[in-house]
């Protein structure tokens, strides 16, 4: 009898250890893909904001103001938090995109992207795009081309197989694991941020034809810093996703080039006329939408009406 007792007790023991085992490993797996992933999964809107804005302090008070009119008047029920670094805004743009199975702009489809790089190079004489920066690689090198073409290849197939899935489901499994690919991400920035530069080249020559231009690029070029294609890269797109992300003028060309349109809602701005910026033109409203959530105009996240 005792040993029967003594048996007991030890598979009691043991079990109670392999219960704790298993929800210790659970939880350290749960933490290893929660981090390896750049966009979070939908999380309570007044949930997310009651746990960081805690106290009274005015600007605590402010945000749990601004988030609740964001609840009650703009229907916002939950939010993806996104990493918080300089490829925030290119993150949660693209993510939104491929989610929603937003099909590749017209003028991509029509236009061999491939072979941007070379045209500029060659046909229209931008030799200095060979002075182009990777964001946080650094890189420099002879072989700029052929990694922006490396890029853009990366981001046209990515899109064009995730935008073929009319499954929500599935669509949204695949954007989970390929927004937790760091490298494959990091391509994918990169090609959207050339792809501004080859816009903004594109109308830095209209502007010199005197042929019309969206109204913001004449914002972009006034600026000491962007007077002209050259200085917009070196001074604007080599640092972004190193030591910078997306000026608000930038919001306007991320839209533009890739054919969408981007509202955002800058808790900062809470009962101001700014609270809700639209970035488009008044002729694009037939473009497809994404929204970002912002507290400091430098990092996003994705708001949502409903899972």
């Amino acid at each position: 009898m005792p040993l029967l007792t003594a048996a007991l007790w030890y598979c009691r023991q043991l079990y109670t250890y392999l219960v704790h085992l298993l929800k210790w490993w659970g939880r350290y797996l749960q933490r290893k893909f929660t981090k390896s992933r750049s966009v979070l999964a939908e999380a309570d809107l007044l949930g997310y904001c009651a746990e960081k804005w805690t106290g009274e302090a005015e600007q605590a008070q402010k945000m749990r103001e601004a988030y609740e009119d964001l609840f009650w008047r703009h229907h916002v029920k939950y939010i993806r938090q996104v990493r918080r670094d300089n490829y925030c805004v290119l993150r949660a743009v693209l993510f939104q995109i491929f989610n929603q199975g937003i099909p590749l702009p017209p003028w991509m489809k029509a236009t061999d992207v491939l072979k941007l790089p070379e045209k500029l190079l060659y046909s229209q004489g931008c030799n200095w795009i060979q002075q182009y920066s990777f964001g946080p690689e650094r890189y420099t090198s002879s072989h700029t081309l052929g990694k922006l073409r490396k890029c853009i290849d990366t981001l046209k197939n990515q899109w064009m197989e995730i935008s073929r899935i009319k499954d929500p489901y599935e669509r949204g499994n695949l954007c989970s694991a390929l927004f937790g690919d760091e490298s494959v991400e990091h391509q994918m920035y990169e090609a959207v941020k050339f792809i501004m530069l080859y816009q903004v080249i594109e109308a830095y020559e209209c502007l010199n034809n005197k042929e019309r231009i969206p109204g913001f690029f004449h914002h972009l070029f006034m600026r000491d810093t962007s007077l002209d294609p050259l200085s917009y890269m070196i001074n604007h797109l080599n640092s972004v996703g190193d030591k910078r992300g997306l000026d608000q003028v930038d919001l306007f060309l991320l839209g533009y080039s890739l054919e969408v349109k981007i509202i955002v809602y800058r808790l900062s701005k809470f009962n101001s006329k700014d609270f809700q910026v639209n970035y488009m033109e008044a002729y694009q409203r037939d473009w497809h939408e994404v929204s970002l959530l912002t507290e400091d105009d430098q990092h996003y996240h994705i708001p949502v009406t409903q899972i």
